[in-house]
């Protein structure tokens, strides 16, 4: 069933990704790490649907989103996010169910690769709510500079969150590495004990889970999602 969300406000978390918030209405229910298909409420932008996740909790009554802009030249992106960057308050947007696979499954290691930290946003919000800390789990974020760091000072400020964040593209920054690695991960996950969750990018999906699986985590222990 579709609906229409009127956007309350939106502001800029980064030099790409804004904050937006937008009413909730009755019936629209989800659990942290779920997405849902959004399309303009704008002739010939409506059959455009492109997944975002939700970064609210389900008890909250607006619904919030963290979303990155990317240039309509770039590949596989067709202006939908660069226009969406551009909405104003009243605005309005469609739709659909609320789908995904990535849930909370137990503490562990939550591995991201830019956008793909979004899901993981209310996962990690809801844990907090619940036990008033965050011990025990992990968060390991790549990013091309660290101007990309989407919330990185929420993160940091999360009780008892570890945070590991990389820059593959920024040599003089003390946060560069070329990549998330097997060495890195046997650094930061106890095979046996974490639950490893990642996303991003198809292609970081695969190489994930082959690293985690080469330090010994099972593979009923990784659970991943594709996020552009």
């Amino acid at each position: 069933m579709s609906r229409k969300l009127t956007l309350q406000s939106i502001e800029p978390l980064t030099h790409d990704v804004h904050h937006l918030v937008f009413d909730r209405p009755e019936g629209l229910d989800f659990v942290p790490g779920q997405a849902i298909d959004l399309a303009l409420d704008l002739d010939g932008w409506r059959e455009e649907r492109r997944p975002f996740t939700f970064t609210s909790l389900p008890g909250q009554d607006r619904l919030e989103f963290v979303i990155k802009s990317y240039p309509e030249s770039a590949e596989g992106h067709d202006g939908v996010t660069e226009r969406i960057g551009r909405m104003m308050p009243g605005d309005t947007v469609l739709v659909e169910e609320p789908w995904g696979a990535i849930e909370d499954k137990g503490d562990g290691v939550f591995i991201a690769g830019g956008a793909g930290v979004t899901p993981f946003i209310a996962i990690l919000r809801k844990k907090l709510e619940m036990a008033g800390t965050l011990e025990g789990n992990t968060l390991v974020f790549s990013n091309k500079t660290e101007a990309d760091i989407i919330l990185r000072d929420s993160f940091e400020g999360m009780p008892g969150l570890k945070t590991v964040f990389v820059v593959t593209d920024e040599a003089a920054s003390p946060l560069h590495r070329e990549k998330i690695d097997g060495a890195l991960l046997a650094e930061v996950v106890t095979p046996g004990r974490d639950v490893c969750y990642v996303c991003g990018p198809d292609a970081m999906l695969d190489d994930m889970a082959e690293a985690l699986r080469g330090i010994g985590v099972d593979e009923g222990r990784i659970v991943t999602e594709e996020f552009d």
